[in-house]
């Protein structure tokens, strides 16, 4: 390609480069405003960064469903696809919640002298979701990897942006294990430029080399490449930093890393999945060759994180593990390996959000409701003192658990389904073990999920609990989160019918 013909594609990529360049653009504008305000109040400061965060973010979600452009960018480092857009409006929708409650229970905790986040935490913030956004448009292995570094380091801060030990240890290991995958990732997509000479895993060229190559090699290479998706992802074996990363943070910072990344990093890896071709004439590697290694990873997701979750005391701690659980759900859909695995997953990733949000919002309220910590045990009693806090938590976790009138029992049933035929046309044994004991797990979920509702309503107080008044909006916020995740059980159509349309 001639310089003229590059410098034309550059400037013609540009009409879908546009919400990307507009967070960047805010980013640096917060920086400045953060500098700006330094002098000023406090609350005066965090009501302007909060005020212009959330208007980046909503421009940003705005103008993604508005682009114009459609295709490669760049000269294929990035793609624009409906399914980019979707993912790209549900990492907006996340952050932009998370940004709003968080301003609407600062208040309260400054006024304590408790406050959880500094200022910087909205220029990261904006920073990681730019880098979320990249990922989801990523399919060159070159731009996959720096778009999954930039949402690590932020992640990294944010992890450790307030002033404790618990953060500073959980900050850590988020960084040592994410040094690790990266290390990992890197190397398998050496061996796949080895063996396709190209990174752009959109090209026939890699299909077609890898197709050629032997089957053990090539699965190798992919599970190797997948070491940094499976980090974002919270998924087996990349999955220990999880609990103690989401006890360190703060409760919003957790509950936009449970969903954020994840959107971003499960559309890049089923890009990934299917590079190969679905049969091989030359009896070479086909994309079944990670079928099974998929299979299994997912299996051991959804039992280490349910049966860890069992012995939880605290809260966080126990959401943490139920992230990873789903992580392993998430991934039942991808080892289908058909179009309907892969809408059943988008379809998960956009119910997910509602329900993991909710889950995270709704049991900081409570436990600011009487002014402890995020213990379980500290729950006992409540249902009766914050009745409508108390039953929309015991919905969401009916959603987790999958059990209807939840959108949660429609997810894992699309889910499901596509792993059933997928088990029928390829006969592996793996795959009806993840069908089998991936149900099962249910009934064990059932037991840690329910185990705050238990003690909200069957369970009085053991020590005396002071009333704290909450901040309405933030009450009606997280409340106002569950309406979808019963509309979209009784009206699935409302989401499938925009998934399968494309």
């Amino acid at each position: 390609m001639s310089l003229t013909d590059q410098l034309n594609d550059i400037i013609n990529s540009l009409g879908g480069f546009g919400p990307e360049v507009w967070l960047s653009a805010s980013f640096c504008v917060l920086l400045l405003a953060e500098l700006i305000m330094l002098r000023s109040s406090r609350t005066q400061a965090r009501r302007l960064l909060a005020g212009l965060s959330v208007g980046a973010v909503v421009i940003a979600g705005i103008w993604t469903v508005l682009l114009p452009t459609r295709g490669y960018l760049f000269m294929h480092l990035l793609f624009v696809d409906n399914q980019a857009i979707f993912i790209q409006v549900l990492i907006a929708l996340s952050a932009v919640f998370v940004l709003i409650y968080e301003f609407l229970t600062v208040q309260r905790e400054e006024e304590t002298g408790l406050s959880r986040l500094p200022l910087e935490w909205y220029s990261l913030l904006v920073a990681m979701t730019l880098g979320l956004f990249l990922m989801a448009m990523s399919v060159n292995m070159l731009s996959i990897y720096l778009s999954i570094e930039l949402v690590s380091i932020c992640s990294y801060l944010l992890t450790a942006l307030t002033a404790n030990r618990k953060a500073s240890e959980g900050g850590i290991k988020y960084l040592l294990f994410g040094a690790i995958s990266s290390a990992i990732m890197l190397y398998g997509m050496s061996l796949l430029y080895g063996m396709t000479g190209t990174l752009d895993i959109t090209a026939n060229s890699f299909g077609a080399e890898l197709a050629g190559q032997d089957t053990s090699v090539v699965a190798v290479a992919l599970l190797l490449t997948m070491a940094g998706l499976l980090f974002k992802l919270a998924g087996v074996p990349f999955h220990v930093w999880t609990p103690d990363a989401y006890e360190a943070a703060p409760v919003p910072v957790a509950a936009f890393f449970s969903i954020g990344p994840k959107a971003a990093a499960i559309l890049v890896l089923m890009r990934v999945v299917t590079a190969l071709p679905a049969e091989s004439p030359l009896g070479g590697a086909t994309a079944m060759v990670v079928q099974t290694p998929l299979a299994v990873l997912a299996l051991a997701g959804i039992l280490i994180g349910n049966l860890s979750a069992l012995r939880q005391t605290d809260a966080k701690r126990l959401l943490a593990y139920s992230t990873i659980a789903h992580a392993g759900f998430l991934l039942v859909g991808v080892v289908a390996l058909s179009d309907a695995g892969f809408q059943a997953v988008l379809f998960y990733v956009g119910t997910y959000l509602f329900i993991s949000l909710a889950a995270f919002f709704l049991i900081d309220l409570l436990a600011q409701s009487n002014g402890s910590d995020l213990t379980i045990s500290h729950f006992a009693g409540l249902g009766p003192k914050q009745p409508v806090l108390s039953i929309t938590l015991t919905v969401v976790m009916l959603a987790l658990t999958g059990l209807p009138p939840t959108v949660g029992f429609t997810a894992k049933l699309l889910s499901f389904s596509a792993l059933y035929e997928a088990y029928q046309r390829s006969g592996d044994a793996w795959l009806l073990a993840l069908f089998v004991l991936g149900l099962l797990n249910a009934l064990i979920s059932l037991v840690y999920y329910l185990k705050i509702p238990f003690l909200l309503f069957f369970r009085s107080a053991s020590i005396t609990q002071k009333s704290v008044p909450l901040p309405k909006a933030a009450v009606w916020l997280s409340v106002g989160l569950v309406v979808p995740v019963i509309a979209l059980f009784l009206k699935p159509d409302l989401l499938l019918r925009w998934l399968t349309g494309w």
